[in-house]
């Protein structure tokens, strides 16, 4: 019987690292900070105007105030996910005794309402300058995470109906200015992750099972700044992968009863950003970027049971390499405040129907932001953001296939409508 069991619930360990749709591409957060939202995330590596700059390119804290400063930010993301059926199959009810169809099926179910919800993502940076070469910083925020969750009777709740990962990651920074052109930046990140997945098993009754997981893991950042000349900056960042070794629990309600060890093994990509900032005239700034993240590391995931064998086949997303690109500004209105505005087009890395699932509905997206600094004293800065992200009309072909791989036991088809809207606030304070 557990061998029948882990048919449809032990690949979901994989699916909590994909849960829903994040701000930025596939499953990843692009809101580190607020001054970012107001102009799309746009020229990011080269901005360097406050503390935030330790995860964009650590290089930048050169740029900041000797002394003390800290920036403070929360972001509100709100998120429409809806989906309507185009012809999914019904699931045959399993014999869990034998892991053959019991000749009955079950109910189709519906679109399962709205899959979003409302999130609040924050973030805190510190950096402090040793000398007017040397800077140190710590910067503490999320870099992934998501929340979806359908209706019971949703019609995808074998392939996924709830999914919650919460990621925070500390990066103590250093940064140390060459001469006047370069400066140079390094950091190193650790992760903790935990997540969270429900699902319905095809048995008899349709037991709901869940798996939660944590672990944590170790990487590094890299960042360049070129000061070219006194109105032209360019920025340049690397953000290495992360292995995460998952480990937690697969329970399955009654009348099955289990409850069990699982773990799995992922490796969230890696990234390299190239940015400008250009001054035209005494008022204006013009931000510019294109990022490319390796989301190719994402092919095929294979869950594994505690004693070292092979739980299920391989769970295949087939993620390929992505590339996005910003373009944004600022202007100087007075020496109160300074207004921004920005766009952003960002590439889904899953390349077809049949590789989007129910827990990662993603597709190419176009953001449209503006926002506000406002000098509330000339050590205090406040930061307004706000975003909205028009995600481009998605479809699902996802076949749900038996352990061996053999055989399909039901194909969800259907199409996905998503929108987001991010509300950013962020402190400024130098002392």
């Amino acid at each position: 019987m557990n061998k029948c069991i882990k048919l449809r619930v032990m690949p979901a360990l994989i699916a909590l690292a994909f849960s829903g749709v994040a701000s930025a591409a596939g499953f990843q957060l692009q809101n580190q900070n607020a001054s970012g939202t107001s102009v799309a995330f746009a020229g990011a590596a080269a901005v360097a105007e406050d503390a935030s700059t330790i995860f964009f390119n650590p290089a930048g804290m050169t740029y900041l105030p000797m002394g003390h400063s800290i920036s403070v930010a929360g972001t509100v993301i709100s998120r429409s996910v809806e989906f309507t059926d185009t012809g999914t199959t019904r699931m045959p009810v399993i014999n869990p005794l034998t892991g053959a169809p019991t000749g009955s099926f079950h109910p189709l179910g519906d679109n399962g309402g709205d899959g979003g919800g409302n999130s609040l993502v924050p973030a805190f940076y510190y950096s402090y300058a040793i000398s007017p070469a040397l800077r140190f910083g710590l910067g503490v925020s999320a870099t992934y995470g998501s929340e979806t969750e359908y209706d019971e009777s949703f019609a995808g709740r074998f392939s996924g109906r709830y999914t919650s990962i919460h990621q925070i990651n500390l990066n103590p920074s250093v940064a140390y200015r060459v001469n006047d052109m370069l400066s140079l930046g390094f950091g190193i990140n650790y992760a903790k992750s935990e997540v969270e997945f429900r699902q319905d098993a095809p048995f008899v009754g349709a037991p709901e099972g869940k798996l939660s997981g944590d672990d944590s893991a170790w990487g590094y950042n890299l960042g360049v700044m070129l000061q070219l000349s006194p109105a032209t900056r360019l920025g340049l960042s690397y953000r290495s992968s992360m292995k995460f070794d998952l480990e937690g629990s697969q329970v399955i309600e009654a009348p099955l009863n289990i409850n069990r060890s699982i773990t799995a093994e992922l490796e969230t990509p890696d990234n390299f950003s190239f940015a400008l900032s250009q001054k035209i005239g005494d008022r204006f700034e013009l931000l510019a970027d294109a990022t490319w993240t390796g989301w190719s590391t994402v092919n095929a995931l294979t869950p594994m049971l505690s004693n070292g064998t092979r739980a299920t086949a391989p769970l295949r997303y087939n993620f390929e390499d992505t590339w996005r690109i910003g373009l944004g500004g600022k202007y100087q209105l007075n020496p109160t405040w300074n207004l921004r505005a920005g766009i952003a087009y960002d590439e889904s890395p899953v390349p077809d129907d049949a590789s989007r699932t129910m827990t990662v509905p993603d597709s190419d997206r176009t953001w449209l932001s503006f926002g506000a600094r406002w000098q509330v004293t000339k050590a205090a800065s406040l930061d307004m953001g706000y975003a909205h992200i028009f995600f481009k009309d998605s479809s699902t072909e996802r076949q749900v296939k038996n352990t061996a791989e053999t055989a399909t036991l039901q194909t969800v088809r259907g199409d996905f409508k998503t929108s987001a809207d991010l509300f950013s606030v962020q402190m400024n304070y130098n002392f």
